[in-house]
């Protein structure tokens, strides 16, 4: 009997054995169970400026960590040796949520270090939620900050289990229109109405990659700047440079005079628009 993933907006619905779209997910005994929970592929102190955020706790360090697996497509994720695969075959080693929180509160005591707390980044970490929840707990009770990096495709039940923990979160907004959602195999209103939500509960950033022939057009623009705008002005907004990566390496790099002009339709809107990757 199929049993139905209700993380995302993909509803999988997996036999036994089967794993879904993600990749991280997986219905053992008709239970959908998380399968990467806890197997770590990356582990980094960061500046927090790179996750990216501008005006949260700038000037600190983050321990960011990562697993395996998304439920997008994107063709230009440069992440995808992660996002794109199963974990069968990366050099992911078991971390225990207790086992990362003593380690950020570690780098913490380490004055020279400066870590603030917890980034969950990389892959998409809202795939492995489970993880994400009882990590940031006890962070949260070291007296740590959790931050959210995420495409923000994860249904309202999911959201409403993280907000409670979660300081800052960077969502990816990666157009405004539907048929390009489709095209990453995302859906658009499950992100907005994620962004909604979320930015009325913790510190807020949105991410748009400008990819050449895809999502660079001033009208579309225009129409998600007044949209964030209609939620509040002063959301930052990340409009960063793409460059060849993964599938798409046959496109150029984003011209940085489009980016500028492209933040310039931003700031009729918004108080807070940066420039990234040039």
């Amino acid at each position: 009997m199929k049993t139905i993933c209700r993380v995302c907006m993909h509803r999988c619905a997996l036999e036994p054995g089967q794993t879904g779209l993600c990749r991280a997910r997986k219905n053992k005994g008709g239970e959908i169970v998380c399968e990467n929970y806890g197997r770590i592929t990356s582990l980094a102190l960061d500046p927090v400026e790179k996750k990216p955020l501008h005006d949260f706790h700038p000037g600190s360090m983050i321990l960011s960590v990562g697993s395996f697996g998304c439920n997008l497509r994107c063709s230009f994720c440069q992440n995808h040796e992660i996002s794109m695969t199963d974990g069968k075959e990366l050099a992911a080693e078991y971390i225990s949520p207790g086992q990362l929180a003593n380690l950020a509160l570690m780098w913490k005591e380490q004055k020279k270090a400066g870590n603030i707390g917890v980034a969950y980044t990389y892959n998409e970490p809202l795939v492995g939620w489970e993880f994400v929840r009882d990590t940031a707990r006890l962070v949260r009770e070291y007296g740590m900050l959790n931050v959210l990096v995420t495409n923000g495709t994860a249904s309202r039940e999911v959201l409403e289990e993280l907000l409670p923990f979660i300081d800052a979160m960077n969502i990816d907004l990666k157009g405004f229109r539907e048929t390009y959602y489709r095209k990453l195999g995302g859906d658009l209103e499950t992100v907005k109405a994620f962004i909604a939500r979320a930015q009325e509960s913790c510190h807020v950033e949105l991410t748009t990659l400008i990819v050449p022939g895809e999502n660079h057009f001033p009208e579309d623009m225009e129409a998600q700047a007044k949209w964030i705008a209609g939620l509040r002005p002063t959301i930052p907004l990340h409009i960063t440079r793409f460059f060849p990566r993964h599938r798409m390496r046959d496109r150029e790099a984003t011209d940085v005079g489009q980016l500028y002009r492209l933040a310039g339709i931003a700031e009729r809107y918004l108080e807070k628009v940066y420039v990234g990757n040039v």
